[in-house]
């Protein structure tokens, strides 16, 4: 007798079911939202007036875990000068067949260069198309940003970039921190 009971359990299942309204995913049409902290394609971001922050320590590379990052630093120099300070990311690739996606890299980045955005539709029928550069990583110019290599705003420092006191016309008021 009891198995008969889990036979019209099961069937009670079907039946709740079937009267459901359905939801179809319209994917390729229109992509569903993601979560707010979804880590996704990664981003090489720059400072306000178009510096990049990539300082080339390579520090994201050795926290990679799949080996997936690649950077080679190079140093500025008066006449070409990519980001504040000594020295700056020349060459930068993730590999995305490799990558897992853990964020140990973000973590590890000591300027705030590299994050993670909400782009998740990285598929494609080459591998080699997989293999992200600075081309594809560098966060876009803003209409008020000038395209590196140019000089540090007037009358700044490093320092000033990496306190966040660098507007896009130059030296802007330093930021009081919220309490």
């Amino acid at each position: 007798m009891p198995k008969f009971l889990d036979a019209i359990a099961g069937f009670g299942v079907t039946f709740s079911t079937m009267f459901k309204k359905r939801v179809t995913e319209e994917y390729p049409e229109k992509p569903g939202p993601t979560a707010l902290r979804y880590h996704g394609r990664h981003q090489l971001n720059r400072y306000a007036d178009g510096l990049e922050k990539c300082i080339g320590c390579e520090l994201c590379a050795w926290a990679c875990p799949a080996d997936a990052i690649f950077v080679e630093g190079a140093d500025n120099t008066e006449a070409e000068r990519f980001s504040p300070g000594e020295r700056y990311g020349r060459v930068y690739q993730i590999n995305y067949l490799r990558c897992i996606g853990c964020g140990l890299c973000i973590e590890a980045c000591p300027t705030r260069a590299l994050t993670m955005t909400n782009d998740y539709e990285m598929a494609d029928d080459n591998r080699s198309d997989l293999i992200y550069g600075k081309d594809k990583l560098l966060a876009p110019l803003l209409a008020d940003m000038t395209a590196p290599p140019h000089a540090m705003a007037e009358g700044s420092t490093d320092e000033d970039y990496y306190r966040g006191n660098i507007t896009a016309t130059g030296l802007g008021i330093p930021k009081v921190p919220a309490r």
